[in-house]
């Protein structure tokens, strides 16, 4: 289910159903960054079927913002983080209960309009003049990663620090999610963009190039989960998180173009014994 970022919206929701079902449902409240937007939609719907009467209630953002709404006491039971520099400062504001867990990985893609109308075909050609680059603004975790790449390439011969610097000359907009970058390249107001592969979703997939970054500049980041500390139900936060790790949770990671954080189980029967690990 999605819903409108502001807790307070979120909340209110969370009463209305009450008052229409006569009931108490379960209530929990996660914080997920919008790359995750379309896995976790899925992972929260199979969540709610199996554990009728609750609601999850989904508060997706760039990282960072989530993470400054955590540290100025926003309420949430579960945040889920595409980098682990937010969930540390998470933990620094003694918003997080227990040890965070990495629950899936993402690579760095690079998109253009379908059309392609800068004729763009490598990392390199981002240098060309007139080219309408987008990219994540500073804190959010893409950008971070964004950042880490062009440092790579920057000490590469083939390329040097003379095609990052034109590369960054070529910065029109720095946007606070990675979602906004995917949207922005999508519907034609840029000419690339530095996204996750996992963000070329079915919904645009016919709307944009996607082309692979080379494994010597490309980063693989680390989604961490968590229960947050003062979590309303901290058992039930916890049943969430587990199930984010379950098989059924890492599939669903998968099909949306994540790499699965926990190794996929392998079964085999020992004397006729099915035996899992």
């Amino acid at each position: 289910m999605r819903l409108p970022r502001s807790l307070a919206a979120i909340l209110l929701l969370a009463a209305s159903l009450s008052v229409v079902t006569g009931q108490s449902p379960r209530t929990l409240i996660v914080f997920a960054a919008s790359s995750l937007t379309d896995a976790f939609e899925e992972i929260g719907a199979t969540f709610e079927t199996e554990n009728p009467g609750v609601d999850v209630l989904f508060n997706f953002g760039g990282s960072s913002t989530l993470g400054a709404q955590l540290s100025e006491g926003a309420e949430a039971d579960v945040f889920a983080s595409a980098n682990q520099r937010q969930m540390a400062a998470a933990q620094e504001a003694g918003r997080i209960a227990g040890e965070p867990r990495v629950f899936a990985r993402n690579r760095l893609a690079l998109i253009v309009p379908a059309d392609n109308p800068a004729q763009i075909e490598s990392l390199a050609d981002l240098q060309n003049p007139g080219v309408v680059l987008v990219i994540a603004a500073e804190g959010v975790p893409v950008r971070d990663y964004t950042e880490t790449m062009l440092t790579a390439m920057s000490a590469d011969p083939a390329h040097g620090q003379m095609v990052v610097v034109g590369i960054r000359a070529n910065v029109r907009s720095e946007e606070p999610n990675v979602r906004q970058v995917t949207a922005k390249v999508a519907l034609g107001e840029a000419d690339a963009g530095i996204v996750y592969s996992s963000d070329v979703t079915p919904d645009i997939r016919e709307s944009v190039i996607q082309f692979e970054i080379p494994d010597a500049f490309n980063v693989i980041a680390e989604y961490p989960i968590a229960v947050v500390e003062g979590a309303g139900d901290a058992v039930l936060a916890q049943s969430f998180v587990e199930f984010v790790h379950s098989d059924a949770g890492q599939d669903t990671l998968e099909r949306w173009g994540f790499v699965r954080g926990v190794p996929e189980r392998r079964c085999w029967r020992l004397l006729f014994i099915p035996v899992c690990r």
